[in-house]
C-alpha cells in the first residue's frame, strides 16, 4: 500500500473537506470513517481532482489498522469527530490498533481547551496530542480555513508545511487571496495544549455578538425604519464596501436578497425566529465570568438566542406587554442610518477588545504567552470573522503587544471618539422606539464602563461590609490594606427582622 501524509479519521461535513483540500495541495490521504456512505462520497469527489498530475490522492480502508499501515512515519492522524468522549473513544482504538509514542493525533473539533489539556496530559508517552481548532466552516476547510494549532511543538513543526499549504492566504494588504495563490497562510502555532482550542472558542464567541450586532440593526431597520429586506441588503452592501467589511456582513447582505421559493417573500420573512447554538459562545460567556474579565456583550449574544427559543412566551408577551414608545416620524432616514453604521462599528469594535482581553487574562494565568497580532493576522481569511478591521487590529498589536485593551490603540481611540454619538443616539433611539437591541447597547455600557475612572462599586463594597463585613479598601491608603467599619446595631440589627 502506497504510503499516505495524513490519515484523516471522520468524513462528513468537515473532515471531508479537510482531506480533499489536502489532495488539493499535492498529499496523499487516507481516510476513514464508520459510514460507507460518508467513504464512497470522499472517494467519489476525490476522483477529478486525482486525474490532475499535480494533485495528491485519497484512499479509504475499513479498518484503523490498516489506517495504520497506510501511513508513512511518524504517522500523522487527524480527528474529525464530535467533541467529547468520542474523541478518547477513537484515541483508544488508535492505540490498541497499535499506535507509537512517537505518532501525531490531531483533534480538529471543537473541543472544549481544558479536554484538550487533559488529554495532552493523559496520552503523554503513548503517542503525540495534539490539536487544530479549524474555522470557516465546509467552505473554509475545503478551501482554505483558518487554524489555531496548539500542543507539542515538535509536532507542529512536523505537520506545518500541511497545515501552512491548505490554510487560507492573505496578501501584504492583509487582503484575502485564492487557494492557489501565494500570501501568508492563516495558520499558527499557537502555544501549549489547549491554546489553540481556547482562542477558537473566544473566536466563536466574538462570532455569536457579530452576528447579534448585525441582526440589531436589520431589527432597527425593519421594524423602526420601515425598510424592506431589499432596500436592507443594499444598505448592507454598501457598508460592506467601507469600514464594516466582514464576511458576516456580505453574507448577511445575500441572505436577504433571497426570496423563498414557495412564498415568493423574503426568504428571511419565512424562517422562524429561533435561534439554535452549539455550546461555544456559552463556553466564552462562562469562562469570562470565571475570569473576571468581562465579556457583557458576548454574554448578551448567548442570552438573546436563549430569549429567541422562547417564542410561544414572547406571542403571548407581544399582546400583553405594553409600552409607550417614540415612532419613527421623529428620525430622519439617512441620519438614523449612518448612526447606526457607526453604532455597529464601535459595538463590534467592543466585542474585540473583550474577546482579546479575556485571550490576555487566561494567557497570564496558564502562562501560554499569546502573540495577539499573530491571532488576528490569522483570523483574517478563512474564518467566520474575517473582516477588513483585522488589519487594523493586527497592526495595533503590532505595535503595542502589551496593550491593556485594544479601545486604547490610538487608532481606535480616534475612530470611537468621531463615532461614539452615533452609537449613543442609536441605543436611544432604539430605547425610544421600543426596539432591543441588547448587544449594541451592552457594548456601549461596556465602553463607558470601561473609560469611568470611579465607578459606583464603592456603594456596593460599603454594602457589603454592612451586612457581611466583607471589608473595604480606602483611597487614601494602600489596597492590600483591608477595613471594616462598625456599623449601627440598630441598622443590622434589622437583617434578621
Amino acid at each position: 500500500m502506497a504510503q499516505s501524509n495524513i490519515a484523516m479519521i471522520g468524513l462528513g461535513v468537515m473532515g471531508k473537506s479537510l482531506a480533499l483540500n489536502l489532495v488539493d495541495h499535492g498529499f496523499a490521504v487516507t481516510g476513514f470513517d464508520i459510514s460507507d456512505k460518508h467513504r464512497q462520497v470522499a472517494l467519489n469527489d476525490a476522483k477529478e481532482l486525482m486525474q490532475q498530475s499535480d494533485k495528491g490522492q485519497l484512499i479509504t480502508v475499513e479498518s484503523l489498522a490498516e489506517l495504520l499501515e497506510s501511513l508513512s512515519k511518524p504517522r500523522v492522524i487527524a480527528l474529525s469527530v464530535p467533541a467529547g468522549k468520542i474523541v478518547d473513544n477513537v484515541v483508544q482504538d488508535l492505540l490498541n490498533a497499535g499506535l507509537s509514542s512517537e505518532d501525531i493525533v490531531i483533534d480538529t473539533g471543537n473541543s472544549l481547551w481544558t479536554d484538550t489539556e487533559a488529554r495532552e496530559q493523559r496520552y503523554q508517552g503513548q503517542l503525540r496530542f495534539f490539536s487544530t481548532a479549524v474555522s470557516g466552516g465546509e467552505v473554509g476547510a475545503r478551501f482554505g480555513p483558518a487554524l489555531m494549532a496548539s500542543g507539542n511543538r515538535d509536532a507542529w513543526n512536523y505537520i506545518e508545511p500541511m497545515w501552512h499549504a491548505i490554510a487560507a492566504k492573505v496578501d501584504a494588504q492583509g487582503l484575502p487571496v485564492g487557494p492557489f495563490e501565494k500570501g501568508e497562510p492563516c495558520a499558527a502555532y499557537l502555544g501549549p495544549a489547549g491554546a489553540g482550542h481556547y482562542v477558537k472558542m473566544v473566536h466563536n464567541g466574538i462570532e455569536y455578538a457579530d452576528m447579534q450586532l448585525i441582526c440589531e440593526a436589520y431589527h432597527f431597520m425593519s421594524d423602526v425604519l420601515g425598510m424592506s429586506a431589499h432596500e436592507i441588503a443594499g444598505t448592507f452592501s454598501k457598508w460592506n464596501q467601507g469600514v464594516l467589511n466582514s464576511y458576516l456582513m456580505e453574507i448577511s447582505a445575500e441572505i436577504l436578497q433571497v426570496l423563498d421559493p414557495i412564498t415568493g417573500k423574503p426568504f428571511v420573512e419565512v424562517v422562524l425566529d429561533k435561534a439554535g447554538q452549539k455550546g461555544t459562545g456559552l463556553w466564552t460567556a462562562v469562562n469570562s465570568l470565571q475570569q473576571g474579565a468581562p465579556a457583557p456583550t458576548i454574554a448578551q449574544a448567548v442570552l438573546a438566542r436563549a430569549q429567541s427559543g422562547q417564542k410561544a412566551v414572547r406571542v403571548k408577551a407581544s399582546a400583553v406587554l405594553k409600552t409607550q414608545v417614540i415612532k419613527d416620524h421623529y428620525l430622519d432616514k439617512q441620519q438614523t442610518l449612518d448612526d447606526l453604521r457607526d453604532a455597529l462599528y464601535c459595538a463590534k469594535l467592543a466585542v474585540y477588545a473583550q474577546g482579546f482581553d479575556l485571550m490576555k487574562s487566561t494567557s497570564e494565568k496558564e502562562a501560554w504567552q499569546l502573540d495577539f497580532a499573530q491571532i488576528a493576522k490569522i483570523w483574517r481569511a478563512g474564518c467566520i470573522i474575517r473582516a477588513a478591521f483585522l488589519q487594523e487590529i493586527t497592526s495595533a498589536y503590532q505595535a503595542q503587544g502589551d496593550l491593556d485593551n485594544l479601545l486604547f490603540s490610538s487608532h481606535f481611540v480616534q475612530e470611537v471618539e468621531k463615532r461614539s454619538l452615533g452609537w449613543r443616539k442609536t441605543v436611544a433611539n432604539s430605547a425610544l422606539s421600543g426596539v432591543p437591541m441588547p448587544g449594541i447597547s451592552s457594548a456601549l455600557s461596556y465602553f463607558d464602563g470601561l473609560r469611568c475612572e470611579v465607578l459606583p462599586a464603592n456603594l456596593l463594597q460599603a454594602q457589603r461590609d454592612f451586612f457581611g463585613s466583607h471589608t473595604y479598601s480606602r483611597v487614601d491608603e494602600a489596597e492590600e490594606r483591608k477595613f471594616h467599619l462598625t456599623w449601627s446595631e440598630e441598622k443590622r440589627a434589622q437583617i434578621s427582622l
